[in-house]
């Protein structure tokens, strides 16, 4: 068993806190995100677990194991640092095999964890090549290799793929998927990209200047956001402000000038308070004219903008009141002839995909 668990773990820096009272538990054999913006404390967090720093409160487990007092040499962790870290004198075989020399184990013993890392990322071959022969993906390759060559109870990444170009940064998620899959380690990585943390993990925490604002899995967490922040952060939002009017069975209707929406929400609201809710652009459907027997979510406006990326469409839409600015995707070539900018549409959406804020704050 390898679980990692974090009890109201604290870390300041002076008199701000990198980890402000942080409680966590990941799973043996979980691939685990900690996302955010820069300075929100994953990187602090990353480090507590390994034990390059160590915490002013809380407790810190792995494998059932209390470690917050316990030097990184005896955590049998494996740590991939952002820029890799790779030692330029070295051949690939030496890297690989510096932990295991490091621990003092039998020459025979690291001549086949180095053979059996080289074929695991596929860089037999390669070993008496340096890293500055080496292209990134090799690099981060070797600097994986080194770090599982000790058979770590934990896999730790600092940011692994940030240094790569976006092609070959998404075809090493898919390898680095594989990889832990295959394996089954326990694994913890860093990134403020929100599409890696989507890809690869089986769940996220966001973090916000050190505090864990939502956890689970990247689906969850996408499709339900529990606070602003998240909702913000996690991809592109439809934040809408308004006065609660009635409330049922977990519905809550709100008001934003002059429309009318419905939500769920996870709280009890009453009559006269002032919530907001998400809805995602994706959810967002654009009409010429109002759908017959619609029963949903309705608003009608007019196309303010139009960008195209990639595939998809965005269209930016306001109210006449201006009280329910939206954003819409489609994508290419599922409209003949395609919308304008100054077009009147009707936005419609399911209530069960609108989702009332717990924190309406960002």
């Amino acid at each position: 068993m390898s679980d990692v668990i974090l009890e109201k773990v604290t870390y300041r820096y002076g008199g701000s806190a990198a980890a402000d009272s942080v409680s966590l538990h990941v799973p043996s054999g979980e691939l685990f995100a900690l996302l955010g913006p820069s300075g929100s404390g994953k990187t602090t967090i990353l480090r507590l677990i390994a034990g390059f720093i160590a915490p002013q409160a809380g407790r810190i487990f792995i494998g059932g194991d209390e470690v917050q007092h316990v030097p990184v040499h005896r955590r049998n962790i494996g740590f991939v640092f952002q820029n890799y870290a790779l030692f330029p004198h070295m051949t690939v075989q030496q890297n690989i095999a510096f932990g295991l020399e490091s621990q003092r184990a039998p020459r025979t013993i690291v001549e086949e964890r180095v053979a059996e890392m080289l074929a695991l990322v596929q860089l037999t071959g390669y070993e008496q090549r340096r890293p500055a022969q080496l292209s990134g993906g090799q690099q981060q390759r070797v600097a994986l290799a080194r770090a599982l060559a000790t058979q770590p109870r934990v896999l730790l990444l600092d940011e692994p793929l940030a240094a790569l170009d976006r092609k070959l940064r998404t075809e090493m998620q898919v390898e680095l998927r594989q990889l832990q899959q295959r394996l089954g380690i326990t694994t913890i990585f860093v990134t403020h990209d929100q599409e890696e943390a989507m890809t690869l993990a089986d769940r996220i925490a966001v973090l916000r200047a050190g505090q864990v604002k939502q956890v689970g899995a990247p689906l969850d967490v996408y499709e339900q956001p529990q606070n602003a922040f998240v909702a913000d952060f996690l991809g592109m939002s439809n934040i809408i402000t308004g006065s609660v009017t009635g409330a049922h069975n977990g519905v809550v209707q709100l008001a934003a000038g002059s429309t009318t929406l419905a939500a769920m929400s996870r709280l009890p609201r009453q009559r006269g308070e002032v919530i907001s809710a998400v809805v995602r652009p994706e959810r967002v459907q654009l009409h010429l004219q109002a759908p017959v027997g619609w029963q949903g979510n309705q608003v009608r406006g007019f196309i303010t903008h139009i960008s195209h990326v990639g595939s998809s469409i965005t269209y930016h839409l306001t109210t006449a009141d201006s009280a329910v600015p939206l954003l819409a995707f489609e994508q290419h070539g599922l409209r003949t002839p395609p919308l304008r900018v100054g077009q009147n549409v009707v936005a419609t959406w399911d209530a069960g995909h609108m989702m009332v804020l717990d924190e309406e704050r960002l």
